[in-house]
């Protein structure tokens, strides 16, 4: 068997544990009972204070950037992997196996990033119509795969992270808790970028959401087809990025665990 069909092989069957993982957590009933019925409350939550504010303009900013929102913070989640991967006494075995911890990990949470995108579209297409936001036919069809790619960006974000949480597992909670706000505060969610130093604006470009974030508000408000392209092209850039530092790093910090012996669960 060739490396390349090894990959797949081993990321075929790390996505197949990933999602029965999933499929403990949540059925289709619980899912929509449970999980998305608590993201449509959140997406309303942020609605209505701008409805409270009395502007339309401001109710539908803060709907739709909170609905993508939801696509990034879940992709996000992807760092709780390898703590979790620690607790349950697996993680010293994936590491001492013939292929890379980064292959079995971005592979294995990779449902997340679906997961992601398929729970935000939910929320904009259920509670833009619940206050009266236009959701502009055939040109919104293109927010779904703008949604998929903000959804990528931050998986692969978050698999960076959990590289860092690999190593330093003390700082997990505060990683993610960080993470979440500066993903709402800096990337144009709930405050245009126009309004941030720019010094603030320009990090922002470099964090997923913000670019694919643009690209969609730009589809719904009929923005130039090359300007949409254009913030598109940005968070796919955004994407190859972290998951390149993520491979750059990943490795090496494995292989410092299997020296100092930190990789043990009860470590």
């Amino acid at each position: 068997m060739t490396a390349l069909a090894t990959t797949v092989n081993v990321m075929h069957h790390a996505f197949r544990a990933g999602l029965a993982d999933y499929r403990a957590i949540f059925t289709w009933k619980s899912w929509l009972a449970g999980w998305m019925v608590r993201v449509i409350a959140q997406v309303a939550f942020f609605a209505l204070l701008g409805e409270r504010i009395g502007d339309d303009q401001k109710t539908f900013y803060l709907l739709v950037g909170n609905s993508i929102l939801v696509a990034a913070l879940t992709g996000v989640f992807s760092l709780n992997m390898t703590t979790a991967e620690r607790w349950a006494g697996t993680l010293p075995l994936l590491v001492a196996s013939p292929s890379s911890p980064i292959i079995v990990f971005s592979a294995r949470g990779s449902y997340l990033a679906v997961d992601g995108a398929l729970s935000a579209l939910a929320a904009l297409f259920i509670a833009g119509p619940m206050f009266g936001m236009d959701l502009p036919w055939p040109r919104v069809v293109a927010v779904v795969p703008l949604t998929a790619l903000v959804a990528l960006a931050s998986y692969c974000f978050g698999t960076f992270l959990a590289g860092i949480v690999f190593r330093f597992r003390s700082i997990n909670s505060l990683v993610v808790l960080t993470t979440h706000v500066s993903l709402m505060a800096a990337c144009g969610v709930n405050v245009p970028l126009s309004y941030y130093p720019d010094a603030l604006e320009w990090f922002s470009r470099v964090l997923p959401v913000t670019n694919g974030l643009l690209a969609i508000r730009g589809v719904l408000d009929g923005a130039d087809p090359a300007t949409i392209l254009g913030d598109a092209a940005l968070e796919a850039v955004v994407a190859v990025g972290w998951m390149t530092l993520a491979l750059a790093s990943f490795n090496q910090l494995a292989s410092r665990g299997r020296r100092d012996g930190s990789l043990d669960y009860g470590a």
